[in-house]
């Protein structure tokens, strides 16, 4: 019996930027919840995703490079697009806000909104970022934007106003009505922080761009960006019977739009809310945020390609597992290549790859490829229900990495099973051992789909099972259901292991190759990089910039649920010693670093990693198997010292 319907949401993608790991990421996480609810028995499961059009940032790139917009809107989606198919996304919908369906949706909410009296007519001059769209509140000319850094630009114009301020009591009281309304928590307290400091009525038209939804009223106004954009979740299934949406999946960045300006539109409007706003992290990469003038985007189309060895759905599989078992979904978290497939090799080739190859094999070696009459065993048939229950639950939290640790948890389970009952020897257990290990894996395979649907497809098919994985129930799952006397397919490994010499190489040749297509898409010149750039030197001031300190390590302990990171408490000659989250686990006993002398970055911004905010970096040599080795002095050093 169908669970009802479930509607979600992806952002609208601004086509400033062509589709990098930070989209991939949330799209990915997309179709594992599509993937899941329909795991579920939700009927029908819809997705919608998207290209948010209008604006001046638009408006200006076009013109740059002798398009209009709709030409250059149209390049960006479809790339979209191509990027979603080629990584193996599914979705139902993809609306574009040029789309003149989505024109009428958004011309109804404004004249409904003007009708209960919540839109005025007014002036402004003020800042204005137009890379945000969004006009900066007690900026002075010259200002940076407080969202990208970037200058903003004063600007006076005719505008129709949303009165927003109207909404700030209303608000506060759906935050509170509806805890689960913003996700994570900690997204949550900090926007009812904000709210409670006051909300300034929001220009929502613009009469100094042409590249917009006309507006129902006297003169050349269009809608602003921001109006326009988070209507196109209505728009796309309007008279579909869907809204309203069930959940918007976001980046945090955007949090405050979704969660401020977009319920206070539909109330306005005498519409239904979204039920769930869930605000992930960013995808780090060089300890930053990725972006474009840092030069540190990194495209996942190249991951793909590389660590599926030419199959890029294969490669896709890789980089998902790597984002939801590495990085907490709601939290901030580093890629690089060396952890994606050290990821990889550790969990996908040598853990779920490894166990499917062995029991296939042997029941191909000593049961002539069919699998073998029995019960199965309880040691491992009980933990499987368990761990169903495990799964289910993190996975309806939103809680990936722990739905995937219970899953490897259980294949280890199998494995020692295996390795106990050792069915290459002892031939009165074979047929129990062999069944419980293909039952095991057919368990792994129901859990795993929405996260490797393409590797747990392959792995599915070669066990022999006839019904498509995609149209199992997980909730429905109960112990005996690979059935005696079925034939496997031919053995194949669906997680051959990668050697990071090679791989990681290419993945930086394929990103430079993307990143030259991308630009040339979006019109860019490839320019010439600066002498120093060349070089790789910087200059004394630059240097100088840097605070080392010598520091003491007072205390020392392992991060839950990593198994490289360490949780460090140094003295610096500060009132109390700064909490540091360094990757050396792998290198160093907790026990060996109390009172050592090591090397400290003071002044980096502070960033959070598995829910501890660490205030500095600790400074290292990578060796070349990748070990660190901490810096350190030979003669006796005040703690605090500053290094020059």
């Amino acid at each position: 019996m169908s669970k009802g319907k479930y509607y979600f949401t992806t952002p609208i993608y601004y086509v400033n930027a062509a589709p990098h790991i930070g989209t991939a990421y949330c799209t990915f996480t997309a179709d594992l919840i599509k993937r899941f609810k329909q795991q579920q028995g939700y009927d029908p499961v819809v997705l919608t995703t998207g290209s948010d059009e209008h604006g001046q940032n638009v408006e200006r790139a076009a013109k740059a490079i002798g398009k209009s917009p709709e030409e250059y809107a149209t390049a960006i989606a479809n790339e979209f697009v191509n990027q979603w198919q080629r990584l193996g996304i599914s979705y139902d919908h993809f609306i574009r806000t040029s789309d003149p369906k989505h024109f009428v949706v958004v011309r109804d909410l404004f004249e409904r909104c003007e009708r209960n009296g919540y839109i005025y007519k007014g002036s402004y001059t003020g800042q204005y970022c137009f890379h945000d769209e969004l006009y900066v509140i007690d900026a002075k000319p010259g200002d940076p934007c407080p969202d990208c850094g970037r200058i903003t630009e004063t600007v006076t114009e005719e505008n129709y106003f949303f009165k927003l301020s109207a909404f700030q009591s209303k608000l506060l009281e759906l935050y509170e009505r509806e805890p689960d309304f913003i996700k994570p928590e900690t997204r949550r307290n900090e926007l009812i922080a904000f709210v409670r400091q006051g909300l300034h009525d929001l220009s929502i038209t613009r009469t100094t761009i042409n590249w917009g939804i006309p507006v129902p009223v006297e003169g050349k106004h269009v809608f602003y960006v921001w109006f326009d954009a988070l209507i196109s979740y209505m728009s796309a299934v309007q008279g579909q019977g869907l809204w309203p949406a069930d959940l918007h999946l976001i980046g945090k960045d955007i949090l405050r739009f979704h969660a401020i300006y977009w319920p206070a539109f539909l109330m306005a409007g005498d519409l239904p809310l979204p039920r769930q706003i869930f605000a992930h992290g960013w995808i780090l990469v060089q300890e930053s945020k990725m972006s474009k003038s840092r030069g540190n985007v990194v495209r996942p189309a190249p991951i793909a390609s590389v660590m599926g060895n030419g199959n890029e759905l294969a490669g896709a599989d890789a980089l998902r597992y790597f984002l939801w078992r590495e990085i907490p979904f709601g939290q901030d978290g580093n890629f690089s290549y060396d952890a994606l497939i050290e990821r990889y090799n550790a969990d996908l080739a040598n853990g779920i790859g490894n166990l499917a190859s062995r029991t296939l094999a042997m029941i191909q070696q000593y049961f002539d490829g069919v699998i073998p009459e029995s019960q199965g065993s309880k040691v491992i048939s009980q933990p499987a229900i368990e761990t169903t229950v495990s799964v289910i639950d993190a996975f309806n939290q939103f809680d990936f990495t722990r739905g995937i640790e219970a899953v490897q948890a259980f294949v280890s389970q199998i494995d020692k099973f295996i390795v106990e009952h050792a069915p290459w020897k002892l031939v009165e257990n074979r047929a129990t051992t062999l069944y419980t290990a293909a039952e095991g894996l057919r368990f792994v395979c129901i859990w795993m789909y929405p996260v490797l649907p393409h590797s747990m497809t392959k792995i599915w098919e070669q066990l022999g099972m006839q019904k498509l994985l995609e149209e199992v129930r997980a909730e429905a799952l109960s112990w005996g259901g690979i059935p005696a006397g079925q034939r496997i397919q031919k053995p194949a490994a669906v997680f051959p292991r990668v050697d990071a010499k090679i791989a990681i190489p290419k993945m930086q040749e394929l990103e430079i190759v993307e990143k030259r297509r991308q630009d040339e898409l979006l019109g860019k010149k490839t320019e010439k990089p600066q002498a120093a750039e060349e070089t790789g030197l910087i200059s004394i001031d630059d240097f100088a910039k840097i605070d080392l300190r010598a520091g003491e390590v007072k205390s020392a302990e392992r991060v839950k649920g990593s198994d490289k990171l360490l949780h460090l408490k140094v003295d610096i000659g500060e009132p109390e010693p700064r909490t540091i989250v360094a990757g050396i686990a792998l290198a160093y006993k907790p026990e060996e670093l109390i009172g050592r002398k090591v090397v400290i970055v003071a002044n980096l911004q502070p960033r959070k990693l598995r829910g501890l905010t660490s205030q500095g970096m600790i400074v290292a040599a990578s060796l070349g198997d990748g070990l660190p080795v901490l810096a350190g002095f030979h003669e006796d050093v005040p703690v605090g010292a500053r290094l020059k």
